[in-house]
């Protein structure tokens, strides 16, 4: 019996120190997502695919470690969110997460992130805060447009480029409707703008409450609507515009928020044939690429691993695939430059560190990255912003709902 007793004593005393030398001997490490994978699921497998496409080609390893992929559904849901964050701190083999669309999540949770360490990797959501804590620890790196950029470069392409004076803001009431707001104002001020009028929604607006809010706009003289909206509120939007008189008909230009779920599938091309929209996307498009080996290598790939995708026309809401897939290059990079111990959190934290001083470019499908990242500080806000504004450009859907890039 003392035997026994003094067995599993040793066993649980040593438990901890087991799991970790586990770690680096052939266990499988967790890389996890953390998306909406319900209410906008394009957006969520797009990420899933571009995470994917870039560890196979590193054989699904990383520093001697077998990747496996978790995916864990928070439908576009903070307190879901949260539990999902206490599910990856639980694993001990839990190495990195990446996050799916919704802005609202991170914001909730940013804090609760940097405490905990959890080294967080942002492909899409694209509210300014979550990448800029109030003081100097910050574990998430952004590769995605940035909203304190954003706004600036949708007044732009408005005001400057297409020559509308009165814009009105239809903006979803969240964190990130609210990060766009103030953006926009501002940027509009700097011209001697101020919006025609300033219209908020909640998630689950109405096709209804979308028409009367697109004839309260209209009412109010503005030319032009700037659109922040997910995909379900942006197809009640468009719809309600579409059948509108078409000399109540107004342009749209949009946040890409849209573009995360089955919008072009609902609002088809006989529908935007009929209302004006175009949407904010970053520079790299696979129906651009030509000849280029460097993306056609990457696509081949894809269509290796996915036997739907055939033609660049089949990786849907691609944003998610692009920006993931280039995220996921700079973390195989990072993994390579710091190499990895006997402890996960170790592992974080010399991963995050590398993250912040790669020492080499890596190409990825939109750039070649060189030094992406820097140490954060409050000084510096765009520390953890792999991208600027001379990487964003609009698009629009094309008669097969893929996004074509509008090239200036």
């Amino acid at each position: 019996m003392n035997k026994f007793l003094a067995f599993f004593i040793c066993f649980f005393i040593c438990l901890p120190a087991w799991t970790c030398l586990a770690a680096t001997s052939g266990a499988t490490i967790s890389i996890y997502l953390d998306a909406d994978m319900t209410g906008a699921n394009a957006s969520g497998v797009s990420i899933e695919r571009g995470i994917r496409t870039a560890l196979s080609q590193v054989d699904n390893k990383l520093a001697g470690y077998s990747v496996e992929i978790r995916i864990l559904d928070h439908r576009g849901n903070s307190a879901r969110s949260l539990a999902n964050l206490k599910t990856f701190l639980a694993d001990p083999y839990a190495f990195v997460l990446f996050t799916g669309l919704h802005s609202p999540p991170l914001l909730a949770h940013r804090q609760f992130i940097n405490e905990n360490k959890i080294l967080t990797l942002d492909p899409w959501a694209a509210a300014g805060p979550i990448t800029r804590p109030p003081d100097d620890n910050n574990w998430i790196f952004r590769l995605s447009i940035d909203d304190s950029k954003a706004g600036g470069v949708i007044v732009r392409r408005a005001v400057d480029e297409r020559g509308f004076i009165s814009p009105a803001l239809l903006l979803e009431n969240t964190g990130w409707g609210k990060s766009n707001q103030k953006t926009m104002t501002a940027n509009l001020s700097d011209r001697g703008i101020e919006p025609a009028r300033i219209v908020w929604f909640d998630w689950g607006l109405t096709e209804t409450s979308a028409r009367i809010m697109l004839r309260n706009i209209k009412a109010s003289g503005a030319d032009v609507i700037f659109l922040v909206a997910n995909a379900p509120e942006g197809k009640n939007v468009c719809r309600a515009m579409c059948e509108l008189p078409p000399s109540e008909r107004l342009p749209i230009v949009s946040h890409w928020g849209i573009t995360g779920g089955d919008f072009p599938e609902v609002i088809t091309a006989y529908i935007r044939d009929k209302i004006d929209l175009e949407f904010i996307q970053t520079s790299f498009s696979f129906l651009n690429m030509g000849d280029a080996p460097f993306p056609n290598t990457v696509f081949q790939r894809a269509a290796s691993l996915f036997q739907d995708v055939k033609t660049p026309k089949d990786i849907k809401a691609s944003t998610g695939f692009i920006h993931a897939y280039d995220l996921t290059r700079l973390l195989i990079a990072a993994v390579k430059q710091a190499g990895m111990s006997k402890n996960m959190l170790e592992n974080r934290t010399r991963v995050r560190a590398a993250l912040e001083n790669l020492k080499k470019p890596v190409q990825g499908l939109i750039k070649i990255y060189e030094r992406p990242f820097k140490p954060y500080s409050i000084s510096d806000k765009d520390a953890h912003e792999a991208l600027g504004t001379d990487d964003f450009t609009f698009g629009r859907y094309g008669e097969n709902n893929e996004v074509i890039l509008i090239r200036q």
